[in-house]
């Protein structure tokens, strides 16, 4: 026997009925009128009492609902309705995000196959839990609960439009992330040299750039000359991921090598064209983490690798055991300038860290604190001169 509930997140009656095989489904009736709604619940429940196809339900519905409210029926599907809903997000959402959202939904889409042009109330649970899964098996905890956090936001909005009357995410678990190893660590010196000794000129200075501030990738590819204050000496920039506003003077090294580069008469010029070029195009720094992880690979820091394709979003699953990459700079940062004595909210300060926890996440204390930090920083500015000297006599290698 059929019925009607209101629930509290939608506006529309919702018809509860069973099916032939006698599963309990809920379904929105896209109607306001409670009567027009137990009428439409009983045609629900008439629809599914028999085995038909998806296709023969929609049709039996959709006439019975006009029959009863006058007006046309109109079924979405996952592929619709998302698109829809990623159009309407508009500049609600930064480039990044909306890329983030475009690559997830298309994911999604090629898990369900034909599913994803069904009417949205098909998709269940047990979907969901199988795109996790599947997920699990490609790629890092991280990325597959990132994936359905989209998927969740999608699917809200569907409630909430009255598109669906149960939410299939809602008991969906997301994957635990104990237990996952993480293999990052700070470069050595020697490695450093290595590496410089690779890099072409515009790799150099990203890389001094990432080592003296502890800046993510995408920040440093983001520079313009109008982040550069040459007559205070000081580097100011908005972090992409956090929003935060950094001020940070140039250290030494570094500062010798920017008066050492020609400068732009364009305040708004990129300090590392090629980079910029690609992060403004694509939105995400995927393609430059690729091209530095090739550049470890010619210094022998790191296995070569195919860059796999992951349906458009994300990396592999094996990428993450990589213990290199330009994030540890960031990590190689930290631990120098703990090593050498500086106060945690300094370091806190000059990274950009949050919290004295993410803080201490990214420290790796090796055998260099035992030799004392004097130490430390001389090796550092050895490094950073030599690639001055080298890029102001005109000699670099070519990656």
């Amino acid at each position: 026997m059929s019925c009607v509930w209101k629930s509290p997140k939608s506006q529309y009656w919702i018809a509860q009925f069973y099916d032939h095989q006698g599963k309990r489904r809920n379904r929105s009736t896209r109607s306001l009128d409670r009567r027009k709604a137990e009428r439409i619940a009983e045609q629900y429940e008439e629809a599914y009492s028999k085995k038909r196809t998806a296709r023969q339900v929609r049709e039996v519905i959709s006439k019975a609902h006009e029959e009863i409210t006058g007006e046309t029926l109109v079924y979405q599907s996952f592929r619709v309705f998302s698109k829809s809903w990623l159009g309407a997000k508009g500049r609600e959402i930064s480039p990044a995000t909306h890329s983030f959202y475009e690559k997830t939904i298309k994911k999604f889409c090629t898990f369900l196959g034909e599913v994803a042009d069904a009417d949205l109330s098909e998709i269940t649970r047990e979907h969901i839990l199988a795109f996790r899964n599947h997920e699990a098996e490609l790629f890092a905890p991280k990325t597959v609960n990132h994936d359905l956090k989209g998927v969740r936001m999608i699917f809200l909005a569907a409630r909430r439009d009255g598109a669906i009357a149960d939410n299939p995410c809602e008991d969906v678990k997301t994957i635990s992330v104990r237990g996952v190893q993480r293999n990052r660590r700070p470069f050595s010196i020697e490695e450093l040299r290595a590496l410089l000794a690779k890099a072409d000129s515009e790799w150099k200075s990203m890389i001094l750039f990432g080592l003296n501030t502890g800046a993510r990738l995408s920040d440093v590819a983001a520079l313009t000359w109008q982040n550069i204050d040459t007559t205070t000496k000081e580097l100011r920039y908005v972090a992409r991921k956090t929003g935060k506003t950094l001020i940070l003077p140039l250290a030494g090294p570094l500062s010798k090598f920017v008066e050492s580069i020609p400068s732009s008469d364009n305040p708004n010029g990129p300090l590392h064209p090629r980079a910029y070029a690609i992060l403004e195009k694509q939105g995400r720094s995927g393609s430059l983490s690729n091209q530095f992880a090739d550049l470890l690979s010619q210094a022998g820091l790191r296995q070569k690798q195919a860059h796999r394709k992951t349906h458009g979003h994300g990396r592999g699953k094996g990428s993450g055991q990589q213990s290199l990459s330009f994030h540890s700079l960031r990590h190689t940062a930290v631990t120098l300038l703990k090593e050498a004595g500086i106060a945690q909210a300094v370091v806190m300060a000059l990274v950009g860290h949050d919290s004295e926890e993410m803080s201490q996440h990214y420290t790796r204390v090796g055998m260099i604190a035992l030799v004392g930090a004097a130490e430390a920083f001389p090796d550092l500015m050895c490094v950073s001169e030599e690639i001055s000297n080298k890029d102001s006599s005109g000699q670099s290698s070519t990656q």
